[in-house]
């Protein structure tokens, strides 16, 4: 059975280590927020200038002053620091940022990223993408695996404007965990549930199938 995006979410949350700074992207990967594990020490980053992001808020500590890059309220933990969207770039720019945590539209087997625009449909734009594909050299892409037709979201070549070129080395998405090298996409885990079939049936890209694929574990 396929993730849903809390799943996602949390799965993508066990990549974490202790002392990491992370930058989440705009859309599934907001939620890892909920889901970084009991006792680990990691400083979420967000480009519009906040250091030491916590949790969605509940209703009853809600700030409407505190948002996050995609204008959702959240909160900041013991030891959060405020500063300019410039430093933050500084920070993202200059390689500071241990994991990066984005969203996308496609992915393809060279590491390629279409993420901020779909011709004739109003998106959002790019955002701190570029700079954040351009500056990390450890960045999960977390995305569905087929969109709502069907159609592969895993291609031999990205078809949308890219945000960055041979820049994603691994995708979750809500059938497997895979990885880019070679050229290839490696299937490393698949979902509870979830055939290899089904995967190889909805994967454009060429895929690389171990003997065995474990199912992932939460």
């Amino acid at each position: 059975m396929a993730l849903s995006r809390e799943q996602l979410a949390q799965r993508v949350a066990k990549e974490m280590q202790d002392g990491f700074y992370v930058n989440l992207g705009i859309g599934i990967p907001t939620l890892v927020a909920n889901y970084i594990p009991d006792g680990m020490q990691v400083m979420l980053q967000s480009e519009n200038g906040l250091l030491g992001m916590g949790e969605f808020p509940t209703e009853d500590a809600i700030d409407a002053d505190l948002i996050n890059a995609g204008k959702q309220t959240v909160t900041a933990v013991a030891g959060a620091s405020f500063f300019s969207s410039a430093e933050s770039f500084a920070m993202i720019r200059g390689g500071h940022v241990d994991l990066t945590v984005l969203g996308a539209f496609e992915v393809d087997v060279n590491g390629s990223i279409a993420s901020w625009m779909i011709p004739g449909k109003l998106i959002k734009g790019m955002g701190g993408a570029m700079d954040l594909v351009a500056g990390a050299d450890n960045i999960i892409v977390t995305m569905m695996h087929a969109d709502k037709y069907g159609n592969s979201k895993l291609l031999p070549l990205c078809e949308l404007p890219l945000t960055g070129y041979g820049c994603i080395k691994r995708v979750m998405t809500d059938l497997a965990f895979i990885e880019i090298k070679d050229g290839a996409f490696h299937l490393l885990e698949r979902a509870p549930g979830v055939s290899v079939e089904e995967i190889i049936a909805k994967t454009a890209g060429k895929l690389i199938v171990p003997e065995h694929v474990p199912e992932m574990v939460f």
